[in-house]
């Protein structure tokens, strides 16, 4: 075991670990969540639409356009994240002036999430008691107060999980985004370690990785079902009253 580590070859992958792991940690992270903000932004919008749009939904839209959308959530799901990121690079170019590092992965893990976030607010209202929407319309509630009052807050601790699940897939596709130009681990793990064979940066930048996805989806777990506690917790307090 000493002679490992006194081997320069090792020391010196040691030392890049090091030097490079927190600011590879905080590109990774500072990427992820800018990345997710802004995939809910667009997703989160676009996935009511998805519900309140639909023929059984509360404000029936043309059925050419919820099909042209349905159609085009589904192919952006369906091209493979690396693929759409070489498409997305004139793009990523166009709006941030760069397609290489950290910033030039922002528009590609946009544009590859807000599909998936768009899919999973849809699913997370859908589950939602059909019953309150009807209470709301009974009451002349407007389609607007519907999605903001009723809608998205029953939804919640769903939306929460939801992002959740986005989060930590937009932090893989912020690692596979290494191989083509990408910054933060995935970057270290394939261009520094795989490319130079440098076997600890590997499996170094992988631990790291392994350790991030662990500790977000136990914080965010952890919030779902403290969320999910209050709101079972107002809804039976309503029921006495």
């Amino acid at each position: 075991m000493a002679d490992f580590f006194s081997d320069p070859k090792t020391a010196a992958q040691i030392s890049f670990l090091l030097e490079n792991i927190p600011f590879a940690i905080w590109e990774t992270i500072y990427s992820t969540v800018i990345a997710t903000v802004f995939a809910y932004l667009i997703g989160l919008p676009l996935g009511v639409i998805l519900v309140t749009g639909a023929k059984d939904g509360i404000r029936p839209l043309p059925a050419p356009l919820m099909q042209a959308l349905n159609v085009v959530v589904n192919l952006l799901r369906s091209v493979p994240f690396l693929i759409l990121m070489v498409l997305v690079m004139p793009l990523s170019r166009i709006i941030l002036g760069t397609t290489i590092g950290t910033p030039g992965i922002l528009v590609p893990l946009t544009v590859a999430a807000f599909p998936f976030a768009a899919r999973l607010v849809e699913s997370s209202i859908r589950e939602m008691d059909k019953g309150l929407i009807e209470a709301a319309q009974s009451m002349g509630c407007s389609t607007l107060q519907i999605v903001w009052k009723v809608m998205l807050p029953e939804s919640l601790p769903s939306l929460l999980s939801g992002f959740l699940t986005a989060f930590i897939t937009i932090l893989g596709y912020g690692a596979m985004a290494g191989a083509i130009g990408g910054g933060g681990l995935g970057a270290m793990a394939l261009m520094k370690g795989w490319a130079l064979q440098q076997f600890l940066v590997i499996y170094g930048a992988v631990i790291v990785i392994v350790i991030l996805v662990q500790i977000f989806q136990s914080a965010g777990s952890h919030l779902v079902n403290r969320m999910d506690r209050r709101t079972a917790s107002g809804q039976k307090k309503g029921g006495k009253h």
